[in-house]
């Protein structure tokens, strides 16, 4: 039992139970994902690992970096330094649990963000991405009709674009050019699709008309579902579907730019874009490296359409990585990026930035690490949570496969998830000898926790919406609308959040926000005459669930219940009041447990470092 002169080493001792390994750190199921169940973090880092390591190959110094092979885009070998590195990737996230279609679409995504062309155009010896990855994974040939968005509650296969591309194919409305006029050997040869007919005219139309087409048919289906339209995955799929009919590599006529710049996914991508009201423009985090948005939803078409058939998983894990952009939550990407941090199966979205980090300084790992703690400091409502979630998942990626990528995710992490973990002991530390139980300090915690996400939730509300927003939670407990034991342990399952907003001066009141209010809005139409009530709802829900997703890091339970074990607390009744207490924290299921090992595991810390050596 430790005594009032030996605060250090009880804290040291908390510190180093509560971050034996990276299972201590969450309820997330980490294990399973290192196969790939359930999501695909891991199998997502490998591929970034393996990639940073070709393009800034050590043996043999800069002149072995891969870069400018890699982006290579005539060429009549059989394989190219591309292949190497692509097969390398995919084994690599294969290893980690991706099956093989998934695998490709990663390795493809994240080639081509690394700098790798999406098409080659050579006529004969004729290589896309999608094609190269998905043949180096072994996946089957399929068609768009394979692709599904990513789950917004729920998902929506490609038939709806489909449907909707090929029934203005038949009604002619998607190009000015009627085939049924045209004279025997036009279509088919270089009269047509390499000169006016076709690349000034019906390619460009064709392209833009079909994506434009198809992605309001997703659009429309998503909202159908009863699901918002979220703007990615409708253009990415309407996009591919378009440029499946296209002719993929045809040069645009000098009117769309010089020979050479304007391709027809160039086309796709803008139809897409239009219809999905996306920005013009893309900006990475970290480096502000800007892309035309046209372009990069173009060549995803152009990768989606030979890629195969990634599940949905495959195609939240893209969504995750386009959560590398700044403008992620405008564009429906994934949730990795802010300003809410999701559960560690969500967590691509730093691989990109990390990788293109890399390129900016040179391999740099610890300059990398630098920018990336900068910009997620400024993009989540608790920063300091969400780089120990990215310090967990960082940390279990490399038991699977270790690189530079979650290495500087490590070093960006590191430093800020000691302080947290620090920072919980000592409170908890000074609070039991102040006189109060374990579960008062957890609960300590908890509500800390909850007025800091209030204070600065409502600021990046005010700044994302332009409204001056402040939000305070009244209540939040469980049973929204349940009433089992279950449910009412672990209040992630069915919420009960009620709050007050003020916004632009005006207070409004919400009782049971997700068991209520929100089933109200949508089937009775309860305030939707309110401008203002959306908001309303919009801001409750990110702040509800930025409280509700704090499974994915434990520290409020596991640390306070270490100490308390070291304050001579049983370490298992130290963990179960430590979970009784942390009312937000006990979202989900598990922390308990995890506490009395974290609490036995720093009893045995401690013993050792008290006991004189040798």
């Amino acid at each position: 039992m430790a005594d009032a002169h030996d605060k250090d080493k009880v804290i040291f001792a908390a510190t180093m139970a509560a971050t034996f390994e990276p299972e201590s750190m969450t309820n997330d199921k980490l294990e399973a994902a290192t196969k790939g169940h359930g999501a695909l973090v891991i199998p997502v880092f490998a591929a970034a690992n393996s990639l940073a390591e070709d393009i800034f190959c050590p043996i043999g110094g800069p002149e072995m970096a891969l870069m400018n092979r890699m982006t290579m885009v005539d060429a009549a070998a059989p394989e190219l330094p591309l292949d190497m590195v692509i097969d390398k990737a995919v084994k690599a996230s294969m290893r980690a649990g991706a099956s093989p279609e998934n695998a490709a679409l990663i390795v493809a995504a994240l080639a081509y963000f690394s700098g790798s062309c999406a098409r080659s155009g050579v006529p004969l010896g004729n290589r896309k991405l999608g094609a190269i990855a998905r043949m180096h994974a072994g996946a089957p040939r399929t068609s768009a009709i394979a692709l599904v968005t990513g789950k917004f509650t729920h998902r929506i296969p490609a038939f709806p674009a489909y449907l909707a591309v090929y029934e203005a194919l038949m009604a002619k409305k998607l190009t000015t050019v009627d085939g049924a006029i045209l004279p025997p050997f036009i279509a088919g040869g270089a009269i047509y699709g390499h000169s006016a007919l076709g690349e000034d005219y019906n390619i460009p139309e064709l392209a833009y008309n079909a994506a434009k087409v198809g992605t309001g048919a997703m659009m429309q289906s998503m909202e159908g579902a009863g699901i918002t339209a979220y703007a990615l995955w409708p253009a990415l799929i309407g996009a591919a579907v378009a440029m499946e009919i296209v002719h993929p590599d045809a040069l645009l006529g000098e009117k769309f730019g010089k020979f050479g710049q304007v391709d027809s996914a160039l086309l796709a991508g803008q139809g897409a874009r239009d219809a999905a009201k996306l920005p013009e423009k893309l900006h990475i985090r970290g480096t502000h490296e800007e892309y035309d948005t046209a372009k990069v939803i173009g060549d995803f078409g152009l990768i989606l359409k030979d890629i195969g058939g990634p599940s949905v998983i495959g195609s939240m894990a893209l969504s995750e990585i386009f959560a590398g952009f700044e403008e992620s939550p405008m564009i429906g990407a994934g949730f990795s990026g802010g300003p809410v941090n999701p559960p560690l199966g969500h967590l691509e979205g730093d691989c990109v930035p990390a990788m293109r980090l890399l390129l900016m300084n040179g391999g740099d790992v610890f300059a990398v690490a630098e920018a990336i703690r900068d910009y997620k400091m400024n993009s989540f409502i608790d920063p300091e949570v969400a780089l120990c979630a990215l310090n967990t998942i960082s940390r279990k990626a490399e038991q699977v496969t270790r690189g530079s990528i979650t290495k500087a995710c490590i070093l960006a992490s590191e430093g800020v998830r000691d302080r947290a973990i620090y920072r919980r002991a000592a409170h908890t530390y000074d609070l039991m000898k102040a006189g109060k139980t374990v579960a008062e300090a957890t609960r300590t915690l908890d509500e800390e926790r909850k007025a800091f996400v209030e204070e600065r939730g409502s600021a990046i509300l005010s700044g994302f919406t332009g409204r001056k927003i402040s939000l305070k939670f009244t209540e939040i407990k469980p049973h929204g609308r349940r009433t089992d034991k279950f449910t009412a342990r672990y209040w992630g399952f069915d919420a009960n959040a009620s709050y007050d907003v003020t916004i632009d001066g005006k207070t409004y009141h919400v009782e049971n926000l997700s068991g209520k209010e929100v089933p109200a809005f949508a089937l009775e139409g309860k305030n939707r005459d309110n401008p203002d009530w959306g908001t309303v709802l919009f801001a409750g829900a990110v702040l509800t669930q930025e409280l509700m997703y704090i499974g994915h890091t434990i520290i409020n339970i596991t640390v306070p219940a270490a100490v308390a074990a070291l304050l001579g607390v049983d370490p298992k009744k130290a963990a179960k009041d430590a979970e009784d207490g942390a009312y937000l924290t006990r979202a989900i299921p598990g922390a308990g447990e995890k506490a009395r090992e974290v609490a036995q595991l720093a009893n045995s810390v401690y013993e050792k470092i008290t006991t004189p050596f040798p």
